[in-house]
């Protein structure tokens, strides 16, 4: 699928990516490759610090609406850059995370919302990284694991407490204490993955591109609103106060745009509507 040339239309320049490969498949999609395949695209710290770059571009940029992440080659991502890690510890560096978490998505809130296209084997921060996916599709050949206990490390980038809100209890614990590797059909049976897909180059990204379109098509407003409310639940608040707080932070702002009423207006006048960029 050849990316579309957004760039011009940008109001902000994108950032500079070293380590990974930006490009435009369809109107409002920002895609997002992993491009380290050697090193089964394991992250570096400079890489987490591109990556928070582009996650805060993505959602003050306009003309965006979604975000899709994949890697290249046979791995989504390995993880942490082990070696990186070891040359730190060897000169007594402190690895200092940016506060997003590992590839600025473990630990984001953000605003707009990012699909997980997982084309191969998610480890350790790699896994870490779909935990935080508002949508996953998996190609059939994809695995997943926490494999950090293996290395005495522990996976410390947010996703052992918001894993079991997504697969429940045992689940996670199996995972996070056995190591084990997950197959992306066992993980859409637990509900880490929306899809499956097969596992010819570009169907997963494909199939991810789907999703993102379905949700551009949207009011940027209510996706970003919806998405709030969603999280809010996911992250242990109460349904009534979760629902007190959407509407107490979110409707007036909501009501004071204009895509709400262009909603409502083009379903009388029977006809599609006519976003604007959100201003929330």
């Amino acid at each position: 699928m050849a990316p579309v040339d957004l760039i011009p239309n940008f109001e902000s320049p994108q950032p500079p990516a070293k380590y990974c490969v930006l490009s435009y498949p369809t109107p409002n999609v920002l895609l997002v490759r992993l491009n380290r395949p050697k090193d089964l695209n394991c992250i570096n710290m400079e890489g987490h610090e591109e990556l928070h770059k582009i996650w805060e571009w993505l959602d003050a940029e306009p003309s965006l609406s979604v975000g899709v992440i994949t890697g290249t080659g046979r791995a989504f991502s390995a993880g942490a850059d082990l070696k990186e890690w070891n040359n730190r510890n060897t000169a007594g560096q402190k690895r200092e995370m940016v506060p997003s978490g590992f590839g600025a998505l473990s630990r984001r809130s953000g605003r707009k919302p990012v699909i997980g296209a997982v084309n191969g084997l998610a480890y350790g921060g790699g896994c870490e990284l779909i935990v935080n996916c508002d949508l996953v599709v998996a190609s059939s050949n994809a695995t997943f694991a926490l494999p950090e206990v293996k290395r005495g490390v522990v996976a410390f980038a947010g996703a052992l407490p918001r894993i079991v809100r997504t697969i429940g209890k045992q689940r996670a614990m199996e995972m996070a204490l056995t190591g084990r590797t997950v197959s992306a059909q066992e993980a859409k049976e637990w509900g880490l993955v929306n899809k499956v897909v097969g596992d010819k180059e570009g169907e997963v990204v494909d199939a991810a591109i789907d999703y993102a379109k379905m949700i551009a098509e949207n009011s940027p407003d209510a996706v970003i609103v919806s998405r709030e409310g969603i999280k809010m639940g996911w992250e242990g608040m109460g349904a009534e106060d979760a629902t007190r707080l959407a509407n107490d932070v979110w409707f007036s702002r909501l009501q004071a745009g204009e895509n709400i009423k262009e909603g409502v207006r083009a379903f009388v006048e029977k006809r599609k509507p006519k976003w604007k960029a959100a201003k929330l």
